[in-house]
C-alpha cells in the first residue's frame, strides 16, 4: 500500500485543508442529519429515502435525491478486490478497469491515521459521469459494519456545494482491513478542474480530511439530442449523450406539477439501453437533484452505464420508472428545522415512454 503523497510542490495542501476544516465546521451539524437521513437511495423496484432541504427563496426549494447513500451496488463491485492491490483496478466496474489500465485515473496514495485507524486515499477518476474515489482503510482494532456511515462529505474548492448526489460502497475483507469506492454526481455547476476536499467521519467522533486538484478526463464525445415527451404529466428532456473510454452518461431534465416530492414520479426515471443487436449496455444509475419551483418539481440527472467498443454503431434508449416501494424523507425548513415525512409513493402508478435512438460516430 501506498504510504506517499505526490502532488506539485507549490500546492498549498496544509492551508486547503485548514479551510476546509473551517467551512466543515460551519455545516457540520446540518451535514450530520443529512448523512444520518440518506443511507438509501431509490434503485429499480426498491426503497427510498429523499432529504428535502426548503430554500429560504421565496417560491424556489431545494431538493436533494439519494445523497451520501450506502450503496449495496458499490460494494458489491468491491468483492473481488484483494487486500494488497488497486481498488478501481480490482474492482468489477468496466469503467474503473479500463480507466486504471490506460492511466486516466489519479493515483494518489496519501495516507491519515486516527485512533489507530489508517485511511487511505488510493485514487481518483473525474469523467464525464461523475468523481469516483478508491480508499483502502486499515485498523488495528475490529472495524463495525458502516463505521464510516454513508461516507465522505466534500467540497469545491474550499466551499460545501448546495446540492449533490452520489453513493458509497465498503468491501470489508477482515475485521481490520477494508476498501471503499465513493462517487460523486457530476453537475452543471463542477469546473473541469478544481480543488477537491474530502471529509470522513468515523463512528468514534474521528475525522480524516485529505485535499487534492482533480482534473476532468480529456477526449469526452458529446452527442446532443433533444428527445422531448410528455406523457400523463411527467415532462422529459434528453439533452445529451456523451462517451468515453469509461463509460457512457445520459443526461436529461425531467418535471412534473405538484409540490409533494413523496408523491412525484419525474426524479425516478431511469434508462434502458441496447445496441444495434439487441445487447444490453449495463446501467449504474445515478444521482438526482432537482428544485421545487412556484407549483412544479424540476429534476437533473445523468444517468451512467459501462463503455461501449468500437462495434456499436446505434443505440436504443427507453426510458421508464423505477418507482420507490418503500421510503420515506426528511424535510428542513428555512429554520433548519427538520420533519420526518411519511413514504407515499405506494400509490404512484407507471407509465410507458417513447424510445429514442441514437447513431454512435465511426
Amino acid at each position: 500500500m501506498e504510504k506517499s503523497h505526490n502532488q506539485l510542490n507549490d500546492f498549498p495542501k496544509e492551508q486547503v485543508r485548514s479551510a476546509i476544516q473551517a467551512g466543515i465546521v460551519q455545516a457540520e451539524e446540518q451535514i450530520s442529519n443529512k448523512m444520518n437521513s440518506t443511507h438509501s437511495y431509490k434503485v429499480k423496484n426498491g426503497k427510498r429515502k429523499i432529504l428535502y432541504a426548503l430554500g429560504s427563496v421565496a417560491a424556489v426549494f431545494g431538493i436533494l435525491v439519494g445523497s451520501s447513500y450506502y450503496s449495496p451496488a458499490l460494494a458489491s463491485s468491491l468483492s473481488q478486490i484483494p487486500i494488497i492491490g488497486s481498488v478501481f483496478g480490482d474492482s468489477n466496474l468496466i469503467g474503473l478497469q479500463q480507466a486504471q489500465k490506460k492511466g486516466l485515473t489519479s493515483k494518489i496514495g496519501e495516507t491519515q491515521t486516527i485512533n489507530g485507524i489508517s485511511v487511505t486515499l488510493d485514487e481518483i477518476l473525474y469523467d464525464q459521469n461523475e468523481i469516483t474515489i478508491g480508499l483502502k482503510i486499515e485498523s488495528e482494532k475490529e472495524l463495525e459494519e458502516l463505521y464510516f456511515g454513508a461516507g465522505m462529505d466534500f467540497t469545491i474548492n474550499n466551499k460545501i456545494p448546495n446540492g449533490s448526489s452520489g453513493g458509497y460502497g465498503e468491501n470489508i475483507q477482515s475485521p481490520t482491513i477494508r476498501t471503499a469506492i465513493q462517487d460523486i454526481t457530476v453537475t452543471e455547476d463542477m469546473p473541469n478542474a478544481f480543488d477537491l476536499g474530502l471529509i470522513l467521519h468515523g463512528k468514534n467522533g474521528e475525522t480524516w480530511y485529505f485535499s487534492t486538484p482533480i482534473k476532468q478526463i480529456t477526449d469526452i464525445n458529446k452527442i446532443p439530442i433533444q428527445h422531448s415527451e410528455n406523457v400523463d404529466g411527467i415532462n422529459i428532456t434528453v439533452t445529451e449523450l456523451s462517451l468515453s473510454e469509461t463509460g457512457i452518461s445520459v443526461s436529461y431534465e425531467s418535471s412534473e406539477e405538484g409540490t409533494d416530492f413523496e408523491l412525484s414520479r419525474a426524479g425516478d426515471i431511469e434508462f434502458l439501453m441496447v445496441d444495434q443487436d439487441g445487447n444490453e449496455i449495463i446501467s449504474h444509475s445515478g444521482g438526482v437533484t432537482g428544485n421545487r419551483l412556484k407549483d412544479s418539481m424540476v429534476f437533473k440527472s445523468n444517468k451512467k452505464f459501462d463503455p461501449i467498443d468500437s462495434k456499436v454503431q446505434e443505440l436504443t434508449i427507453t426510458p421508464y420508472l423505477a418507482l420507490p416501494t418503500d421510503g420515506g424523507g426528511v424535510e428542513f425548513d428555512e429554520n433548519g428545522e427538520s420533519k420526518e415525512l411519511d413514504f407515499k409513493g405506494d400509490s404512484l402508478q407507471s407509465v410507458e415512454f417513447k424510445s429514442f435512438k441514437v447513431k454512435i460516430p465511426q
